[in-house]
Protein backbone atom coordinates (compact mmCIF):
# COMPACT_ATOMS: atom_id res chain seq x y z
CA UNK A 1 0.00 0.00 0.00
CA UNK A 2 1.25 3.30 -0.86
CA UNK A 3 1.37 5.94 -3.71
CA UNK A 4 4.04 8.79 -4.10
CA UNK A 5 7.45 8.49 -5.66
CA UNK A 6 9.00 7.59 -2.19
CA UNK A 7 6.73 4.40 -2.06
CA UNK A 8 8.10 2.57 -5.57
CA UNK A 9 11.48 1.22 -3.92
CA UNK A 10 9.72 -0.80 -1.36
CA UNK A 11 6.84 -2.18 -3.93
CA UNK A 12 10.33 -2.57 -6.37
CA UNK A 13 12.40 -4.43 -4.00
CA UNK A 14 9.54 -7.01 -3.20
CA UNK A 15 8.91 -7.75 -6.55
CA UNK A 16 12.85 -8.45 -7.13
CA UNK A 17 12.30 -10.68 -4.43
CA UNK A 18 10.99 -13.94 -4.17
CA UNK A 19 7.54 -12.51 -2.28
CA UNK A 20 4.16 -12.66 -4.27
CA UNK A 21 3.03 -8.95 -4.23
CA UNK A 22 -0.65 -10.49 -4.65
CA UNK A 23 -2.27 -6.61 -4.64
CA UNK A 24 -1.07 -3.18 -4.89
CA UNK A 25 -3.21 -0.38 -2.95
CA UNK A 26 -3.28 3.31 -4.15
CA UNK A 27 -4.76 6.52 -4.09
CA UNK A 28 -7.03 6.84 -6.85
CA UNK A 29 -5.77 8.81 -10.36
CA UNK A 30 -6.09 12.50 -9.58
CA UNK A 31 -5.72 15.75 -11.43
CA UNK A 32 -1.89 17.36 -11.76
CA UNK A 33 -0.34 19.57 -13.74
CA UNK A 34 -1.56 23.39 -15.55
CA UNK A 35 -3.53 21.05 -17.43
CA UNK A 36 -5.36 19.31 -15.04
CA UNK A 37 -4.98 16.04 -16.92
CA UNK A 38 -6.23 13.02 -14.70
CA UNK A 39 -2.67 10.91 -13.88
CA UNK A 40 -2.39 7.82 -12.13
CA UNK A 41 0.37 7.66 -8.55
CA UNK A 42 4.15 6.59 -8.94
CA UNK A 43 2.93 3.15 -7.43
CA UNK A 44 0.17 2.73 -9.89
CA UNK A 45 2.51 3.23 -12.86
CA UNK A 46 4.82 0.79 -11.61
CA UNK A 47 2.25 -1.91 -10.25
CA UNK A 48 0.84 -1.67 -13.93
CA UNK A 49 4.22 -2.25 -15.56
CA UNK A 50 4.82 -5.35 -13.67
CA UNK A 51 1.12 -6.57 -14.04
CA UNK A 52 0.37 -6.44 -10.21
CA UNK A 53 -3.42 -6.21 -9.28
CA UNK A 54 -4.37 -2.80 -8.49
CA UNK A 55 -6.80 -1.20 -6.36
CA UNK A 56 -7.96 2.16 -5.73
CA UNK A 57 -10.27 2.71 -3.01
CA UNK A 58 -11.23 6.48 -2.22
CA UNK A 59 -11.72 5.33 1.20
CA UNK A 60 -10.00 2.07 2.38
CA UNK A 61 -13.27 1.81 5.35
CA UNK A 62 -15.90 1.48 1.90
CA UNK A 63 -17.28 -2.11 2.29
CA UNK A 64 -16.74 -2.37 -1.76
CA UNK A 65 -12.90 -2.52 -0.69
CA UNK A 66 -12.80 -4.64 2.54
CA UNK A 67 -14.40 -6.89 0.78
CA UNK A 68 -11.89 -7.34 -2.00
CA UNK A 69 -9.59 -7.04 0.58
CA UNK A 70 -10.56 -10.17 2.75
CA UNK A 71 -10.77 -11.73 -0.36
CA UNK A 72 -6.72 -11.00 -1.14
CA UNK A 73 -6.01 -12.76 2.69
CA UNK A 74 -2.39 -11.42 2.62
CA UNK A 75 -0.53 -12.27 5.08
CA UNK A 76 1.57 -9.08 5.71
CA UNK A 77 0.89 -5.69 4.25
CA UNK A 78 3.76 -3.30 3.70
CA UNK A 79 3.21 0.55 3.53
CA UNK A 80 4.80 3.36 2.52
CA UNK A 81 3.39 6.64 2.29
CA UNK A 82 -0.09 5.61 1.30
CA UNK A 83 -1.95 8.25 2.15
CA UNK A 84 -4.99 7.19 4.71
CA UNK A 85 -5.40 5.72 8.01
CA UNK A 86 -5.90 2.01 7.95
CA UNK A 87 -8.74 1.14 10.12
CA UNK A 88 -8.95 -1.75 12.76
CA UNK A 89 -10.86 -4.25 10.41
CA UNK A 90 -7.81 -3.78 7.70
CA UNK A 91 -4.79 -4.19 10.87
CA UNK A 92 -6.15 -7.14 12.46
CA UNK A 93 -6.89 -9.04 8.79
CA UNK A 94 -2.94 -9.73 8.30
CA UNK A 95 -1.49 -13.20 10.81
CA UNK A 96 1.78 -11.43 10.23
CA UNK A 97 0.37 -7.54 10.83
CA UNK A 98 0.29 -4.32 9.01
CA UNK A 99 4.13 -2.49 8.81
CA UNK A 100 4.91 0.30 7.39
CA UNK A 101 8.24 2.37 6.21
CA UNK A 102 8.07 6.38 8.25
CA UNK A 103 11.27 8.49 6.96
CA UNK A 104 11.99 9.38 10.51
CA UNK A 105 13.57 8.54 13.87
CA UNK A 106 9.82 7.84 15.36
CA UNK A 107 9.22 8.69 17.68
CA UNK A 108 10.41 11.98 16.24
CA UNK A 109 8.43 13.63 13.25
CA UNK A 110 5.42 11.52 13.08
CA UNK A 111 3.10 13.18 10.21
CA UNK A 112 2.85 13.84 6.59
CA UNK A 113 5.79 15.55 5.89
CA UNK A 114 8.68 13.99 8.09
CA UNK A 115 11.32 14.86 5.67
CA UNK A 116 10.50 18.48 5.53
CA UNK A 117 10.57 19.04 9.54
CA UNK A 118 13.71 17.42 9.47
CA UNK A 119 15.94 19.73 7.68
CA UNK A 120 13.61 22.73 8.56
CA UNK A 121 14.47 22.14 12.03
CA UNK A 122 18.01 21.75 11.57
CA UNK A 123 18.40 18.27 12.73
CA UNK A 124 22.00 16.89 11.63
CA UNK A 125 20.76 12.85 11.78
CA UNK A 126 17.53 11.32 10.53
CA UNK A 127 16.59 7.70 9.23
CA UNK A 128 14.05 5.18 8.45
CA UNK A 129 12.06 3.27 10.78
CA UNK A 130 9.73 0.40 10.26
CA UNK A 131 7.37 -0.41 12.45
CA UNK A 132 4.43 -2.51 13.35
CA UNK A 133 0.76 -0.12 12.54
CA UNK A 134 -1.56 -0.05 14.81
CA UNK A 135 -5.20 3.11 14.80
CA UNK A 136 -2.85 5.85 15.79
CA UNK A 137 -1.26 8.05 13.31
CA UNK A 138 2.45 6.28 13.67
CA UNK A 139 1.86 5.45 16.88
CA UNK A 140 2.96 1.66 16.46
CA UNK A 141 5.61 -0.21 18.13
CA UNK A 142 9.15 0.06 16.30
CA UNK A 143 10.75 -3.02 14.96
CA UNK A 144 13.87 -1.41 13.22
CA UNK A 145 15.74 1.88 12.70
CA UNK A 146 18.60 3.02 10.50
CA UNK A 147 19.93 6.14 11.34
CA UNK A 148 21.68 8.15 8.69
CA UNK A 149 23.47 12.00 8.60
CA UNK A 150 21.76 15.03 7.16
CA UNK A 151 24.46 16.37 5.01
CA UNK A 152 24.83 20.06 5.50
CA UNK A 153 23.69 21.05 1.88
CA UNK A 154 21.11 18.35 1.57
CA UNK A 155 17.80 19.62 0.20
CA UNK A 156 14.74 17.68 0.83
CA UNK A 157 14.60 16.24 -2.58
CA UNK A 158 17.99 14.27 -2.27
CA UNK A 159 17.21 12.98 1.31
CA UNK A 160 13.96 11.78 0.10
CA UNK A 161 15.72 9.43 -2.69
CA UNK A 162 18.28 8.45 0.23
CA UNK A 163 15.70 7.43 2.51
CA UNK A 164 13.72 5.93 0.00
CA UNK A 165 16.01 3.57 -1.02
CA UNK A 166 17.56 3.13 2.69
CA UNK A 167 13.48 2.40 3.66
CA UNK A 168 12.90 -0.35 0.83
CA UNK A 169 16.50 -2.13 1.96
CA UNK A 170 14.96 -2.05 5.54
CA UNK A 171 11.77 -2.77 4.10
CA UNK A 172 12.96 -5.98 3.10
CA UNK A 173 15.40 -6.77 5.80
CA UNK A 174 12.15 -6.50 8.29
CA UNK A 175 10.18 -9.20 6.70
CA UNK A 176 12.93 -11.31 6.49
CA UNK A 177 13.48 -10.81 10.37
CA UNK A 178 9.32 -11.46 10.46
CA UNK A 179 9.56 -14.84 8.47
CA UNK A 180 12.67 -16.06 10.94
CA UNK A 181 10.92 -14.72 14.34
CA UNK A 182 13.56 -12.55 15.48
CA UNK A 183 11.48 -9.00 14.95
CA UNK A 184 10.83 -8.01 18.26
CA UNK A 185 8.55 -4.69 19.20
CA UNK A 186 9.30 -1.78 20.70
CA UNK A 187 6.91 0.83 22.13
CA UNK A 188 7.49 4.54 21.30
CA UNK A 189 8.98 7.01 24.31
CA UNK A 190 5.59 8.80 24.22
CA UNK A 191 8.00 11.56 25.69
CA UNK A 192 10.19 12.03 22.74
CA UNK A 193 7.20 12.40 20.63
CA UNK A 194 6.87 15.23 18.05
CA UNK A 195 4.90 16.09 15.00
CA UNK A 196 5.62 16.96 11.16
CA UNK A 197 2.19 17.96 10.04
CA UNK A 198 0.82 18.45 6.51
CA UNK A 199 2.37 21.52 4.89
CA UNK A 200 0.29 24.54 4.11
CA UNK A 201 1.25 27.67 1.30
CA UNK A 202 1.62 29.60 3.36
CA UNK A 203 4.71 27.58 5.76
CA UNK A 204 6.79 28.71 2.23
CA UNK A 205 6.67 32.44 2.31
CA UNK A 206 9.99 33.95 3.15
CA UNK A 207 10.10 35.60 6.81
CA UNK A 208 13.68 37.90 5.43
CA UNK A 209 13.41 39.21 9.41
CA UNK A 210 14.56 35.84 10.51
CA UNK A 211 17.88 34.94 10.68
CA UNK A 212 20.38 33.12 8.11
CA UNK A 213 20.24 29.79 9.01
CA UNK A 214 16.56 29.62 9.02
CA UNK A 215 16.20 30.69 5.96
CA UNK A 216 18.43 28.82 4.51
CA UNK A 217 17.12 25.35 5.96
CA UNK A 218 13.23 26.71 5.32
CA UNK A 219 14.62 26.75 1.46
CA UNK A 220 16.51 23.27 1.56
CA UNK A 221 13.36 22.00 3.61
CA UNK A 222 11.06 22.66 0.75
CA UNK A 223 13.44 22.09 -2.38
CA UNK A 224 12.83 21.19 -4.96
CA UNK A 225 9.10 20.69 -4.12
CA UNK A 226 6.82 22.62 -3.06
CA UNK A 227 9.59 25.00 -2.50
CA UNK A 228 10.14 28.15 -0.70
CA UNK A 229 8.76 31.90 -2.21
CA UNK A 230 8.87 35.10 -1.70
CA UNK A 231 7.00 38.40 -3.92
CA UNK A 232 9.11 40.56 -6.28
CA UNK A 233 6.75 43.26 -8.10
CA UNK A 234 3.91 41.16 -7.23
CA UNK A 235 4.70 38.39 -8.61
CA UNK A 236 5.88 35.18 -6.94
CA UNK A 237 9.50 34.25 -6.83
CA UNK A 238 10.56 30.49 -5.96
CA UNK A 239 13.78 29.79 -4.15
CA UNK A 240 15.27 26.23 -5.03
CA UNK A 241 18.49 27.20 -3.85
CA UNK A 242 20.02 29.82 -1.14
CA UNK A 243 23.36 30.05 1.22
CA UNK A 244 23.74 32.12 4.03
CA UNK A 245 26.65 34.23 6.00
CA UNK A 246 26.21 36.13 8.78
CA UNK A 247 27.11 39.81 9.42
CA UNK A 248 25.96 42.90 10.57
CA UNK A 249 23.80 44.58 7.79
CA UNK A 250 21.86 47.91 8.44
CA UNK A 251 19.61 47.20 5.77
CA UNK A 252 15.79 46.45 5.69
CA UNK A 253 15.27 42.35 6.05
CA UNK A 254 13.89 41.75 2.23
CA UNK A 255 16.54 44.66 0.51
CA UNK A 256 18.77 42.88 -1.99
CA UNK A 257 21.90 44.15 -3.18
CA UNK A 258 24.61 44.00 -5.95
CA UNK A 259 25.07 40.91 -7.53
CA UNK A 260 27.85 38.35 -6.28
CA UNK A 261 29.82 35.50 -7.11
CA UNK A 262 27.61 33.72 -4.33
CA UNK A 263 24.26 35.26 -5.91
CA UNK A 264 22.08 37.60 -5.12
CA UNK A 265 22.35 38.91 -1.66
CA UNK A 266 19.10 39.76 0.25
CA UNK A 267 19.19 41.24 3.81
CA UNK A 268 17.49 38.81 6.64
CA UNK A 269 17.58 39.35 10.54
CA UNK A 270 21.23 38.13 11.04
CA UNK A 271 23.06 38.70 7.98
CA UNK A 272 22.93 38.54 3.73
CA UNK A 273 20.99 34.85 2.29
CA UNK A 274 22.56 34.91 -1.23
CA UNK A 275 19.59 33.73 -4.43
CA UNK A 276 21.21 30.81 -6.59
CA UNK A 277 18.11 29.35 -8.02
CA UNK A 278 14.89 30.74 -8.64
CA UNK A 279 12.39 31.03 -10.67
CA UNK A 280 9.87 33.80 -11.47
CA UNK A 281 5.87 33.17 -11.91
CA UNK A 282 5.66 31.86 -15.55
CA UNK A 283 8.66 31.45 -16.34
CA UNK A 284 11.09 28.48 -15.92
CA UNK A 285 13.43 27.64 -13.08
CA UNK A 286 17.39 29.20 -13.24
CA UNK A 287 20.56 30.25 -12.07
CA UNK A 288 19.87 34.04 -10.44
CA UNK A 289 22.87 34.84 -13.04
CA UNK A 290 20.49 33.89 -15.97
CA UNK A 291 17.33 35.34 -14.51
CA UNK A 292 19.09 38.50 -13.52
CA UNK A 293 20.25 38.72 -17.16
CA UNK A 294 16.67 38.95 -18.17
CA UNK A 295 15.07 40.40 -15.26
CA UNK A 296 17.53 43.14 -14.13
CA UNK A 297 17.09 44.23 -10.74
CA UNK A 298 18.39 47.67 -9.20
CA UNK A 299 20.38 47.21 -5.73
CA UNK A 300 17.81 49.17 -2.87
CA UNK A 301 14.78 47.03 -4.45
CA UNK A 302 12.90 44.38 -1.72
CA UNK A 303 11.52 40.74 -1.81
CA UNK A 304 8.50 40.42 0.07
Amino acid sequence: MGTPEFAVPSLEILVQHPYQVIGVVTQPDRPKGRGKQWAPSPVKMFAEQHHLTVLQPERVKDQEFMDAFRKLAPDLVAVAAFGQLLPKGILDLPPLGCINVHPSLLPKYRGAAPLNWTIMQGETRTGVTIMRMDEGMDSGDILVQEETPVGPDETVGELHDRLAKMGAELLLKTIRMIEDGTVRRTPQDQAAVTFAPRLKKEDGIIPWHRGVDDIVRLVRGLSPSPCAFTFLQGKTLKIFLAAGRKLSVDQVPGRISEVTQEGLPVAAGDGLVFLREVQLEGKKRMPVQDFLRGYPLRPGERLG
